[in-house]
């Protein structure tokens, strides 16, 4: 069984994958502080909130009543709250991925044709003599 599993987990395709789920969750990382450090501040700013992460609904007051500055804050003093700012940096992010891949993908397509096919093989002989006979037969 131990060598059926070594067979399995050394293929290609496993070892592929494997390599991929690595990448992507680093690319993931990258990604996430792109939207969180990079793009989100200045929407924010621009929609009058500093930080996108800390827009949030109180849907029920903790133990210390609000206001709560983040929602950090709100959770710790056990409020339940409607964190609508980090869904929308999570869609953002996927947008981005997204669209990352997207162009990955495209660019491995078009890669892939501009390789020349390879040249046909050429016919075998026997097959050459096989269909001059049938024709000669149909005549």
């Amino acid at each position: 069984m131990l060598d059926e599993f070594k067979k399995f987990a050394m293929r290609g395709n496993v070892v592929d994958v494997a390599v991929g789920i690595i990448i992507g969750a680093a690319f993931g990382k990258i990604v996430e502080s792109l939207v969180k450090d990079l793009i989100m501040p200045p929407i924010g700013l621009l929609l009058g909130k500093v930080d996108f992460a800390n827009l949030f609904l109180v849907i029920k007051d903790g133990t210390a009543a609000g206001p709560y500055l983040s929602v950090d804050a709100a959770q710790k003093a056990g409020a339940v709250t409607f964190n609508y700012g980090m869904f929308i940096n999570t869609c953002i992010s996927f947008l981005i991925v997204a669209f990352a891949v997207f162009f990955l993908i495209r660019l491995i397509n078009r890669l892939k044709a501009a390789e020349p096919d390879a040249a046909a093989a050429p016919t075998p002989e026997e097959v050459v003599l096989l269909r001059e006979i049938r024709d000669a037969l149909k005549k």
